[in-house]
């Protein structure tokens, strides 16, 4: 008998047949993944991989055009207002939910406007401090934090990013009081905290600090997931000592709104492929990320959700941007 997720790759295979039969006789447009960021990044690498697999399962070219600017948005607005046909699609991430309420006034609607396809990676963040901070554990730099209100200083990487607000998080959470000091990038405010004299500590994801693991140039006090991570060994989980908190960056891949379910299921059918492949998981294993299994529907539901779960974090934190 088949289980739900069968019948699920079923619908999908269906759907992908039925979608590149006419496609293949009458469309030659290519496919048009957008990124609201600069090549190189994360979320460019992850397009361009799954992109190079969705053109050899779909029989058609699929090509990366990248989009920086306004934290996604400008590259999110493009897509929004394209056909919604399956040949404009964009690849985004957590910052297209937490600017649903960072920002004052969107061109789009995060939620309304876009068809949810599917997430393709979840990558932790990892809290890092000077190397002669006088502290060595989360609960150390909450205790020193309370005792020195505003003496401490967390470098952001990104305004409005997911690292940005796992720091709001971490201190609404730990009731402490530190100074945020903005940077145009994770690896500017990186390299200053590699330089042990102008910043104490940060959020950074695991795919920034993992090289730098147990090499003695910095400290690492805890990971952001639930749980420890393999590739981090003897690394605890931030949650440990601060139950409840958790904080992971997401990526994943979306339509216009009003998609032809028969075309959401065919790219999500086709998106699959590449994520269930031994050299995407394994790749994603080495970076500490996840490859989550999620379909149109229950991304959707996760989009609604994790608005509302940034929304709470950004308005507590006063975060805004015009």
């Amino acid at each position: 008998m088949f289980n739900r997720r069968s019948w699920l790759w079923a619908g999908a295979a269906v759907a992908l047949g039925a979608w590149m039969a006419p496609a293949s006789a009458q469309d030659s447009r290519p496919i048009t993944i957008v990124v609201g960021a600069s090549p190189g990044g994360s979320t460019d690498t992850l397009a361009r991989t799954i992109a190079q697999s969705m053109g050899t399962t779909l029989k058609r070219t699929v090509i990366v055009d990248n989009k920086p600017g306004a934290g996604g948005n400008i590259a999110a607005q493009h897509v929004a207002r394209s056909a919604p046909d399956g040949s404009t699609l964009l690849m985004s991430f957590t910052s297209h939910t937490i600017n649903a309420t960072l920002f004052k006034k969107l061109p789009f609607n995060p939620v309304t406007d876009f068809t949810p396809i599917t997430m393709v990676a979840q990558v932790p963040s990892v809290l890092v401090v000077r190397k002669s901070a006088p502290f060595d554990s989360v609960q150390g730099l909450i205790d020193y934090a309370r005792k020195n209100p505003g003496k401490l200083s967390f470098a952001i990487g990104g305004q409005g990013s997911s690292l940005h607000l796992a720091g709001e998080q971490f201190k609404q959470m730990t009731q402490t009081d530190i100074v945020n000091i903005p940077y145009k990038g994770t690896g500017p405010a990186l390299t200053d905290l590699l330089a042990d004299n102008t910043v104490d500590l940060m959020f950074a994801s695991t795919i920034n600090v993992l090289p730098h693991y147990k090499q003695g140039k910095i400290k690492f006090l805890g990971v952001s997931s639930p749980q420890p991570l393999a590739q981090f060994a003897g690394l605890p989980a931030i949650a440990e000592t601060v139950p409840g908190y958790q904080s992971q960056a997401w990526f994943g891949l979306f339509g216009p709104a009003k998609l032809p379910q028969a075309v959401t299921e065919a790219l999500y059918g086709a998106v699959r492929v590449a994520l269930d492949s031994p050299e995407y998981r394994q790749r994603m294993q080495s970076e500490a990320a996840t490859v989550p299994t999620m379909t149109p529907a229950q991304f959707a539901d996760f989009i609604k959700k994790d608005v509302d779960f940034w929304g709470a974090i950004v308005k507590k934190s006063g975060a805004q941007v015009e």
